[in-house]
């Protein structure tokens, strides 16, 4: 994510003319027509019921250091099939959402994270299930128990407005998920955000494969993660079946409705780019997106294969102040799409992405990563020169106003400062430092591995850590204590920063 009240600081460190990076599936739905208006409230329980005795719970958190309850164990979901009719105007949804999941222990119960809707059927492995609601927790009782490693599938019956009377104290910042814009629809949530419109598990470690079938009236289109595999016309609906064939976090699942213009082209070795503009969106920032294919080119060189079917990007017309990174597909309004903030989003692919994280305490390894590839851009675009100004005028900003931070760290950020600046900028300045220390051959070799190692899974700092040392060869403990764990800046003497050179300015 590239959050747009980044952009203040690094304006004022003046760099080149163009900014410093800155971010921040199967049963088809019934009709439109045929939406209910009622909704349960977060909190509201299933209707009293004796509940059955449940020796083998599912835990109901992942125990991730800032969100605890966030995600859920004793399973990992395989594939989430999606079916939504989708009513633009009224903001009302029937969907069902059939889910197939193994577990990983011996279950009696399970729990998903879903906020507002109203659920009118609930059923594992085609036999009706007792179920209830605790705050964002859907607590399903299995009506016989599962045994370690057995696949189960969960098929639920669902309608309402998403984020309709939901208490937002129950998502962390930036979660709002199902955004309704009138003319469109966007989908964005980070790191919540999709449990207010489907049930899921809702953290990065449970990755999964999805199917959207999302049907909607004409002329409205649908786009969404993965490919397009097929456009069904009843003569006054449209469903839309999309497919994503490798597995993703949930924060990065979008799906977008408006009146969109479709400009395809092709990415290295035919790679499909499929780019969706709101009707509206000026030439001037369609054009922003012109370099995509060689930004793909460039990073391929760098980070390895590109570890998508497509790409492409949805630009709503939509002022808004973040781009978001959801899989296949990046999510853009029309005031902040310039070169950084594009090829940003776009390396996100190979890190936060493919390479997903473990915990959020990490997220440095998503938005540090995304950052300094954006120098990495910089550098091959504009030269060496025009990068290691930015590297200096970034580095000059934390040296002058790094009290601003106080004691926040990039490696434990701590939940309220997940999208904080230094998290970006000094993740990046960590990620240049380190290059420096290896020298490029050993730093982007150690790039590459990282991504290969880790491609389509999970990894965390201490993971990172250990291939760097791995194909260096060093021990860099106190280099990455220094530039992760304490607030006081280091010295990058190889560009002649000294933290103590600014201490009197």
């Amino acid at each position: 994510m590239i959050k747009k009240s980044l952009i203040i600081l690094v304006l004022l460190a003046g760099t080149l003319g163009c900014n410093s990076v800155n971010e921040l599936g199967g049963v088809m739905a019934a009709t439109p027509t045929a939406i209910p208006t009622r909704t349960i409230a977060p909190g509201e329980p299933t209707a009293t019921f004796d509940r059955p005795v449940n020796p083998f719970p599912g835990p109901d958190g992942l125990g991730d250091p800032y969100f605890e309850d966030l995600g859920n164990g004793g399973y990992d979901v395989q594939h989430y099939d999606i079916a939504l009719a989708v009513d633009l105007e009224s903001n009302e949804i029937v969907g069902t959402v059939t889910i197939e999941a193994l577990a990983t222990q011996r279950l009696t119960s399970l729990n998903l994270e879903f906020v507002g809707l109203s659920i009118s059927a609930l059923r594992v492995d085609g036999m009706d299930a007792m179920y209830e609601r605790q705050g964002a927790e859907l607590v399903i009782y299995l009506p016989q128990t599962v045994a370690y490693e057995q696949t189960i599938q969960i098929e639920i019956n669902y309608s309402g407005t998403p984020g309709e009377d939901v208490d937002r104290d129950l998502l962390p910042e930036f979660s709002e998920g199902w955004i309704h814009y009138g003319s469109g629809l966007m989908v964005a949530g980070e790191p919540t955000g999709s449990s207010t419109w489907f049930p899921v598990n809702e953290h990065p470690l449970d990755k999964a494969t999805y199917t959207f079938s999302i049907s909607v009236p004409e002329p409205y289109v649908v786009a969404a993660n993965g490919l397009l595999a097929k456009v069904h016309d009843s003569g006054t609906d449209m469903t839309y079946i999309w497919e994503m064939s490798d597995p993703i976090a949930p924060y990065l699942v979008t799906i977008a409705i408006g009146d969109f213009e479709l400009e395809e082209s092709e990415g290295p070795g035919g790679l499909p780019i499929r780019n969706y503009f709101s009707e509206s969106v000026r030439q001037a920032v369609r054009d922003d997106f012109a370099l995509q294919a060689e930004m793909i080119a460039f990073f391929e060189t760098v980070f390895g294969d590109y570890p998508y079917d497509a790409y492409g990007v949805v630009v709503h017309d939509l002022n808004l102040s973040f781009a978001l990174e959801t899989a296949t597909l990046s999510v853009f309004g029309d005031s902040f799409t310039d070169e950084n903030v594009v090829s940003h989003e776009l390396a996100h692919s190979w890190f936060g992405n493919s390479v997903g994280l473990k915990s959020w305490k990490d997220i440095w390894l998503n938005e540090g990563f995304a950052t300094y590839s954006s120098e990495l851009w910089i550098e091959h675009a504009y030269g060496r020169e025009a990068m290691d100004t930015n590297i200096r005028s970034v580095y000059e900003e934390f040296a002058l106003y790094g009290s601003y931070f106080g004691d926040l760290t990039v490696g434990d950020p701590g939940a309220e400062s997940l999208f904080g600046y230094h998290v970006y900028y000094r993740g990046a300045l960590t990620l240049h430092a380190l290059r420096l220390e290896l020298g490029d051959q050993a730093f982007f070799d150690t790039l590459r591995a990282y991504h290969t190692r880790y491609a389509h899974s999970n990894a965390s700092t201490a993971d990172f850590v250990a291939v760097a040392e791995e194909i260096s060869g060093q021990d860099l403990d106190e280099f990455f204590d220094g530039w992760l764990y304490q607030s006081a800046l280091p010295d990058i003497p190889q560009m002649g920063l000294f933290a103590a050179d600014f201490e009197d300015e």
